[in-house]
């Protein structure tokens, strides 16, 4: 790898002075789960070390106004939460101690370790982390933007879109009978379990009201199987079953006809034949990949994710470089509780490199987690790595089998997470599994 390529300059100030304006050690690109996370875990870990970094030395690089805590938007499809409950003004949650750009990332430039924004400005780097998420792509569903601008008439809904989220519900609570169909794309998906969580809480409310048996449910899935991890797999397929869901496999929604209620769904096997579904509620997730600007970089490898290296979050191109979460090539689902698990890594990682020359030895395990919501009361709690499929269950130890739903689970995906993504995890606080207690790695110090 060429030396330009490799810029793992030393970090040896115990408290240096801001660099000029434009210039930071640290740029974050995204200012959501991942970036704000890494963030703090950075500025905090610096601190810990005797080593604080000056005002402005990270930069966080996000236009948006506002932050969203997207899980919950499960939850307001279903009719328990309000989207605006999960929703804080972006500068409430930059700490000042940041250099705030308040626009979007527009090309990037490793080689000269510069980014430029879509307000013109050029930022200049020591180090880069890019945690801008991923690209939902409603308007790869022919007619599917038009339809879930119709307030209600077109019976059509997301959870995956902050102004469709509460008309997901919406359209719940007033279908009476019929059939209601329930999307997933093939490929990655921000929290793969999402679309099946809607189907069965959609079941469930139909049946507590008495409407069961007056409503016919579809899921249809562009994956072969229900789940992608086969430990969670078999118990969600018998579930769907024992409820009477239908199913469909290997096949994407690539049309909505609104005005005759049409999905259209293409096969991705065989001779990838077309096929037509009535439908008189259409639950929708939207294909997703990887942002424009990612995408066309030096940074991305053939899918059009950051290349990083799976166990250390580096860039495989350049040294200065790291990733996580969705926008990343990580061969993990794409959750927030993954990232939970890759922040403190790339923490490690990126802090030991700034202080030594050399990548620290910490390595993510692939580890994440989705609560599948299966009813307004039960949870099936997914824990596994990505990486080899094997399931890392939190409460197996206390003989727990998180393959069965419970009550038990239930407190933490209404209540717990929220709170403590927005009270712990943001602020660079939480590690996963481990709650509060930061994982420790040898050496554990950085070296003066």
């Amino acid at each position: 790898m060429a030396s330009a390529l490799l810029n793992t300059a030393r970090f040896a100030s115990t408290h240096a002075a801001p660099l000029s304006a434009g210039k930071h050690k640290i740029v974050v690109i995204g200012a959501g789960a991942g970036g704000l996370a890494v963030a703090n875990q950075l500025y905090n870990k610096f601190k810990a070390d005797g080593r604080e970094l000056a005002q402005g030395d990270i930069a966080i690089v996000d236009g948006a106004k506002t932050h969203h805590y997207q899980p919950g938007w499960t939850l307001v499809g279903a009719g328990m939460r309000s989207k605006e409950e999960f929703a804080r003004p972006m500068e409430s949650l930059v700490a000042p101690h940041f250099a705030h750009l308040a626009s979007n990332a527009k090309t990037l430039n490793p080689s000269s370790n510069s980014l430029t924004l879509e307000n013109g400005d050029t930022v200049k780097y020591d180090y880069l982390v890019v945690a801008p998420g991923l690209k939902s792509k409603f308007d790869a569903v022919k007619g599917l933007p038009e339809a879930l601008a119709n307030p209600y008439s077109s019976k059509v809904a997301s959870i995956y879109s902050y102004d469709s989220c509460d008309k997901t519900w919406d359209l719940i609570e007033g279908l009476k009978n019929g059939k209601a169909i329930f999307t997933q794309p093939f490929g990655p998906v921000k929290c793969a379990g999402a679309p099946q969580k809607m189907l069965h809480m959609s079941w469930d409310r139909w049946q507590k009201t008495g409407r069961g048996d007056a409503i016919k449910s579809e899921f249809v899935t562009g994956l072969p199987v229900m789940f992608g991890i086969p430990y969670y797999n078999k118990p969600l397929d018998a579930l769907r079953k024992e409820r009477g869901l239908d199913a469909t496999f290997n096949a994407n929604l690539v049309e909505v006809r609104e005005k005759d209620q049409v999905a259209v769904f293409q096969e991705t096997t065989g001779d990838k034949k077309k096929i037509e579904r009535s439908y008189d509620f259409l639950h929708v997730v939207p294909p997703m990949g990887p942002l424009d600007f990612i995408k066309s970089s030096p940074l991305a490898d053939a899918a059009g994710w950051v290349d990083v290296d799976k166990a250390t979050l580096q860039s495989t191109k350049f040294a200065n470089v790291f990733s996580l979460g969705d926008a990343s090539s990580l061969p993990t689902s794409k959750t927030a509780a993954a990232i939970t698990a890759e922040a403190p890594v790339l923490t490690e990682n990126l802090s030991r490199l700034m202080a030594t020359g050399k990548i620290g030895e910490a390595a993510y395990n692939g580890y994440a987690s989705c609560p599948l919501t299966v009813a307004s009361d039960k949870v099936l709690l997914a824990e596994f790595s990505g990486y080899t499929q094997a399931p890392m269950e939190t409460f197996g130890k206390f003989g727990i089998d998180q393959r069965k739903p419970s009550r038990l689970f239930m407190p933490l995906v209404n209540n717990v997470f929220p709170y403590a993504y927005f009270k712990y995890s943001l602020p660079g606080n939480w590690y996963g599994p481990r709650g509060l207690i930061p994982p420790t790695y040898v050496p554990s110090v950085v070296p003066s």
